[in-house]
């Protein structure tokens, strides 16, 4: 296979959009992550001044950082024409209520979509540029879970539903060439080699219903887990919130509490497990489903968690999920308080190079823990701090 070439790729990309959009004027919503970032700067180079950039502060981006991020685009060396527009409330209003992941997600792209449609006409402009990458083609068609992103390719018109024709340059690119694209163009490291972040944001990572003093909470939570986890380099690395509410009937718990003390060699009675009320995203058989999650603790005799190696719990992962097939995520607790609060953080470290398929980042115990210590201490609402054990597959890189 021919090695890629960035600037072959941008050459090329830069007189095709020239052709498309010719001396017509071009919207793009910028998030601050590498696609969007990478698009907008190569449609700059294409088409100058005509392109609008707009960011979207949907109430679902991390603390401070629409302003932020702005700020970072709009000045040297890459001056885009940024611009910030505040639709925190009617975000929240329209994924309010919502518990199915792919309810949150259709309702953000709705909003989304309508927004940037109100926002073209306003602005004079018949064409959207977005940095739509192959993953999220693939995810979507494949019906893993719906990008907010994908329209044409599931048969969405979007110049008449929302009122504009849609130009997408990365659209045949994975994740590592747009990075190559985004070091070639000139974009500053915080971006060319920031972390994947979801189009829809922090909705992803509220498991079910979104509440304020939820949202809130995940935001904390996020800032402390992505300050920790940097330092170790996993390709991608977040902080998720769950409400701490157990099923009330499963006939699995025992058998994987037993599962759990012959896999680790511990007496069952120091296994304790729960399965939430929740569900999350997972892959069987190459299609999403939604499957059941499962919290494990282990505690030694003293009473302090026991802390096994990342591989011995990954390995027993696989033994719970190929035992109990309705689940398609595992936690492992790395430290709760003694009183019971309304919400868990679940920590999520992987190591992948496309994203379609993924293995569970090795984050040692003394970061895991000194996360889990401080989250609990600025967050009064969390109950409990876990690791996410499960790769990809069987469980999606995000939890919705």
């Amino acid at each position: 296979m021919k090695a890629f070439e960035p600037e072959q790729f941008v050459n090329a990309q830069v007189k095709k959009m020239q052709e498309i959009i010719g001396k017509e004027k071009a919207l793009i919503a910028v998030s601050g992550g590498v696609d969007s970032s990478t698009c907008a700067v190569l449609t700059h180079k294409a088409i100058g001044n005509n392109l609008v950039c707009v960011m979207l502060d949907d109430a679902f981006m991390r603390e401070g950082e629409p302003e932020r991020v702005a700020q970072l685009l709009g000045q040297p060396p890459l001056n885009l024409p940024m611009r910030v527009v505040n639709v925190r409330s009617r975000f929240l209003r329209a994924l309010r209520g919502l518990r199915d992941a792919e309810e949150k997600r259709k309702a953000f792209r709705e909003t989304f979509y309508k927004v940037l449609g109100e926002t073209a006409k306003k602005e004079n402009c018949r064409l959207l540029v977005q940095g739509t990458i192959l993953a999220d083609i693939q995810e979507t068609t494949g019906g893993i879970k719906t990008q907010h992103n994908v329209l044409e390719q599931m048969g969405i018109n979007p110049l008449e539903k929302f009122g504009f024709k849609i130009v997408e340059p990365l659209a045949s690119l994975y994740k590592e060439q747009v990075r190559m694209v985004a070091r070639y163009l000139g974009i500053p490291k915080e971006i060319s080699e920031r972390q994947p972040f979801p189009g829809p944001g922090l909705s992803v990572r509220v498991v079910g219903r979104i509440k304020s003093d939820k949202l809130q909470t995940l935001k904390k939570a996020t800032a402390i887990a992505e300050a920790k986890l940097a330092q170790h380099k996993p390709s991608q690395y977040f902080a998720v919130i769950m409400d701490n509410v157990e099923t009330p009937q499963n006939r699995s718990r025992r058998h994987i509490q037993e599962t759990v003390a012959r896999s680790l060699n511990v007496p069952a009675r120091n296994v304790a497990v729960k399965i939430f009320l929740d569900k999350a995203t997972g892959i069987k058989g190459g299609r999403r489903i939604y499957g059941d999650v499962a919290c494990v603790k282990v505690q030694e005799a003293n009473g302090r968690i026991y802390r096994p190696s990342i591989k011995m719990l990954e390995a027993l992962q696989t033994k719970i999920v190929t035992e109990n097939p309705s689940f398609t995520r595992v936690f492992y607790a790395v430290n709760e308080k003694e009183r019971k609060q309304p919400y868990v953080i679940a920590l999520r470290a992987i190591q992948t190079v496309d994203f379609l398929t993924a293995e569970v980042s090795n984050i040692p115990w003394v970061t895991l823990g000194e996360i889990a210590d401080e989250i609990l201490k600025k967050c009064p609402k969390v109950a409990c701090v876990c690791y996410d054990v499960t790769p990809k597959p069987p469980a999606t890189v995000e939890m919705e």
